[in-house]
């Protein structure tokens, strides 16, 4: 009867360690909310999931890593839409070198997704940040797509056999598809042709066959393995694995075969080679980020160290010639930052 009369008489202080514990529990819960204890994510397009962007993939994480004090945790993908919906819908916080429509796809989907950087061209600037889309037929098949005069034209494409990259590709299908539509709604025959068309919908069919290599490595796959006539790709996508044979860089003429060495998917396939008959400059793609889980102060930190010399100068992202990274370094490239109004020409492409 005693022990129960001091059990009671001890009650408030009871009280008080239990309402300790229960603060100091909460708190901890709530620490385990705080978007400062979850890991970024960051999402990769099916281009740089490719096995020899690993170092650079892992590069990048150590910089966001760097910049905000936080676990970093990359997400290759095989599909485009898997990368731009997992942005939207916060399944990853930062969008890695996707394109102008990949950018523009997510941001539609949900308006506070937001440019974090985009890399410059040679100048350091924006004033002439492009790379190149471009439309490619095998070296046989070559001199059937040349025009009265002896130069490379895309008056020949139609019926063939085509590759694209994605249908929310930038360069490997928005703008190739806005050239051809361009050029052939010129022509009284296509004088109505549309995307639907290009693509294959409906009554009336542009090419015979249209495939997609989900990636810029896999549709100039479908090229050099002879599974497409045509192929759409960019430049930067596949410069690490082909050689410049003839003519001149990103040239509509120019001729490009596949390394000896050539990684996967081109290991099958050295020595093939492909000419441009159609090159587009196009604006770079940028970096993208969703902020339902990075707080203004490190999406400032990510940006402020992007910029700066240090990552400029780091080959495993700009590389030197021989090296593997994201962009050869020519000039002053390195990442800046860029407003949203920069990609409305391609937003007004539809």
């Amino acid at each position: 009867m005693e022990k129960i009369r001091t059990l009671f008489a001890n009650l408030p202080r009871f009280r008080v360690i239990i309402a300790v514990m229960v603060t100091a529990i909460l708190a901890v819960g709530m620490i385990g909310c705080d978007s400062g204890s979850k890991p970024i994510v960051v999402v990769w397009y099916p281009n740089e999931s490719a096995g020899n962007y690993d170092a650079s993939r892992a590069e990048f994480a150590k910089l966001i890593e760097q910049a905000t004090g936080r676990k970093v945790v990359n997400k290759t993908t095989t599909d485009y839409a898997l990368a731009i919906q997992a942005l939207a819908n916060g399944q990853a916080d930062i969008g890695a070198v996707m394109g102008a429509v990949g950018y523009i796809e997510a941001k539609n989907t949900n308006p506070k997704v937001d440019l974090l950087v985009v890399n410059s061209g040679k100048s350091g600037t924006l004033d002439d940040a492009r790379y190149f889309s471009w439309i490619c037929v095998s070296k046989e098949d070559a001199e059937q797509y040349k025009d009265a005069n002896g130069n490379y034209s895309i008056d020949n494409i139609q019926g063939k056999k085509m590759s694209f990259v994605s249908n929310s590709s930038t360069s490997g299908f928005r703008v190739p598809t806005n050239g051809i539509i361009s050029h052939f709604g010129k022509t009284d025959q296509w004088k109505d042709i549309n995307e639907d068309a290009v693509l294959g919908l409906g009554s009336t069919k542009f090419f015979s066959e249209v495939m997609f290599g989900q990636s810029h490595q896999g549709s100039a796959k479908n090229l050099v393995a002879g599974n497409a006539d045509v192929a759409a790709f960019c430049d930067i996508e596949i410069i690490h694995y082909i050689d410049l044979k003839e003519g001149t860089l990103n040239q509509v003429g120019s001729v490009y075969a596949v390394k000896q060495n050539a990684e996967a998917p081109f290991n099958t396939e050295a020595g093939k080679e492909f000419v441009v008959i159609a090159s587009t400059p196009v604006l770079n793609g940028p970096y993208a980020y969703n902020p339902q889980n990075l707080s203004a102060d490190e999406i400032k930190a990510i940006q402020d160290l992007l910029t700066s010399d240090a990552v400029a100068n780091n080959d495993k992202i700009f590389f030197e010639e021989g090296g593997v990274g994201f962009y050869k370094k020519e000039g002053n490239n390195r990442y800046v930052r860029v407003e949203d109004s920069w990609y409305d020409p391609i937003r007004n492409m539809g």
